[in-house]
């Protein structure tokens, strides 16, 4: 099983730059030639390879893609004049501000004297768009990948520093150079031969060239990228701030911590909008099909792989081994591809039942929700891939989530031995973690029964996300809050230790 790691920013990032078939190799099959118009009007699926050609008459071929933006971006591996490159297309008919933006942030990169991969080539395209060519880095790593590596760690963990360090850095160096990148993430801080890099010129913005930014600039810009790290990093500002101020020198202006946090918790707020939006439509994450009689959506990595699933899924859980089947909802564990699935059904018991939940809601889309949100908040949960919905038009009937499956031990079973004198210290530090983190992001689970948390790879899994809500005000979050404490603390004896440490050590009631 894997949880849910944190969403990419926006759904747009691009892929990481690795090699495939070498640009130009013989085996592949002959490109077919394409202008920005049928580009456009090709989508998110042109025929690979193709070749465009530029306006000086040069060919460019397109072998492997690595984002599209449909019918205004593509960037991939390409061959160009016998070289390997990476391209960017700019297809859109108003493309050229883009193009020149892009241009104008790699030349303020190469002029402040930060890394980024070599400009060869920009221009337009013969019949409408324009291309830019930079090196094609085969050895490069974003730090976003790194990061996946390490996102389960606590924050403040050694080793996930050591990822974050050369980002934190090198915005350092940015901002000391009057720069700023506006569209900060992991993902836009590459490794290549071991040494840092800063790409996505169109982001990058001149506001004081040649000497430090102001600190009010700083401060929106480090947040930005503070803003992509689970709230608990929060708590280790001051350890990121150090290796920004090493990173751009001395001349850096002071960020003070009280609206550098008020700005980061405006755009966290902001990013975890945007993308629960994208969790419901069709988008560089997200497949969506929507018709009259039903609604599925799965992740786009996932989606070819569950197509079967996502078809029937009564015929997956027919296959697969029932592991409940009540009057609520039926569940099922199946294998795909030697990972192991479980596919949740939420039955309709009666009429008045169905016509309860038409209209709401499906408690299927509710979990597939929350599912994202934790992930997005960096909280431990099977990752949900897929969720479908029968319906009549705008009437919902019954509904189905696909989840990734969570070989953990519920906590009633792994702490059994443990009633007596208290979690262990493992058990213990997740346990403090997870509920400060619930308590901070006014979370409520809505049914704390031991069997809803898992431990797994050192961390406690949620499931189980019927009833799980992200309150708008303190006062809603402490009444349910009492309500999940008292819950969860029926899970032991009133008179054990381990319930007095629980009672002592979660958020107060």
């Amino acid at each position: 099983m894997s949880t849910a790691a944190r969403p990419p920013e926006q759904g747009e990032r691009p892929r990481r730059q690795q090699a495939g078939h070498p640009a130009g190799n013989a085996a592949s099959p002959p490109a077919c030639a394409q202008t920005a118009e049928a580009l456009r009007a090709a989508g998110r699926s042109p025929p690979l390879p193709f070749a465009v050609r530029l306006a000086d008459g040069r060919m460019l071929t397109l072998h492997r893609l690595l984002r599209v933006l449909p019918g205004k971006r593509l960037v991939g591996e390409a061959g160009f004049g016998g070289r390997r490159v990476l391209a960017k297309l700019f297809i859109a008919a108003g493309s050229a501000r883009h193009w020149q933006r892009e241009r104008q942030g790699i030349d303020a990169l190469v002029a402040a004297g930060i890394p980024t991969p070599t400009l060869l080539h920009a221009g337009e395209l013969a019949g409408g768009g324009h291309v830019l060519l930079t090196d094609f880095l085969a050895d490069a790593a974003s730090l976003d990948e790194r990061w996946q590596t390490v996102a389960h760690l606590p924050a403040g963990d050694v080793a996930a520093l050591a990822v974050l360090r050369p980002a934190f850095a090198m915005l350092g160096r940015l901002h000391a150079h009057g720069l700023t990148q506006e569209d900060l993430h992991l993902g836009n801080f590459l490794l290549s031969g071991g040494e840092p890099m800063v790409i996505d010129g169109d982001a990058v913005r001149a506001l004081a060239p040649g000497r430090p930014l102001p600190a009010g600039d700083a401060i929106a810009n480090f947040a930005i990228l503070a803003a992509q790290l689970p709230s608990t990093w929060d708590e280790h500002l001051a350890c990121l701030i150090d290796i920004w101020r090493e990173g751009g020198g001395d001349g850096l202006p002071a960020l003070d911590p009280v609206p550098l946090r008020n700005a980061i918790a405006r755009i966290r707020a902001v990013r975890l909008r945007d993308f629960l939006a994208k969790t419901k439509r069709d988008c560089t994450l997200f497949q969506a099909e929507r018709r009259f009689d039903r609604l599925a959506i799965a992740v786009r990595d996932e989606a070819e792989r569950l197509a079967d699933v996502l078809a029937n899924p009564d015929g997956a859980i027919a296959r697969g081994s029932v592991l409940k089947d009540g009057g609520t909802c039926t569940v099922a564990r199946l294998e795909r591809d030697g990972q192991a699935l479980v596919i949740k059904r939420y039955n309709i018991k009666s009429a008045r039942h169905a016509l309860s939940r038409a209209w709401r809601p499906s408690r299927a889309a509710h979990s597939w929700a929350e599912g994202h949100r934790l992930a997005f908040l960096g909280i431990a949960t099977p990752a949900p891939l897929a969720m479908i919905e029968e319906r009549a038009g705008p009437l919902r009937r019954r509904a189905w989530i696909v989840n990734a499956w969570c070989p953990g031990q519920d906590l009633a079973t792994h702490l059994a031995g443990h009633v007596h004198d208290g979690p262990p210290p493992a058990e213990a530090e997740a346990l403090r973690t997870l509920f400060a983190t619930l308590h901070r992001e006014r979370i409520s689970h809505g049914d704390l029964k031991a069997t809803n948390l898992l431990w797994h790879a050192g961390r406690i899994v949620l499931i189980d996300l019927d009833a799980m809500q992200q309150h708008r005000s303190a006062a809603s979050h402490a009444r349910a809050w009492r309500r999940d404490r008292a819950r969860l603390l029926r899970n032991w004896p009133a008179d054990s230790a381990l319930w007095r440490w629980l009672d002592a050590h979660l958020p107060p009631a």
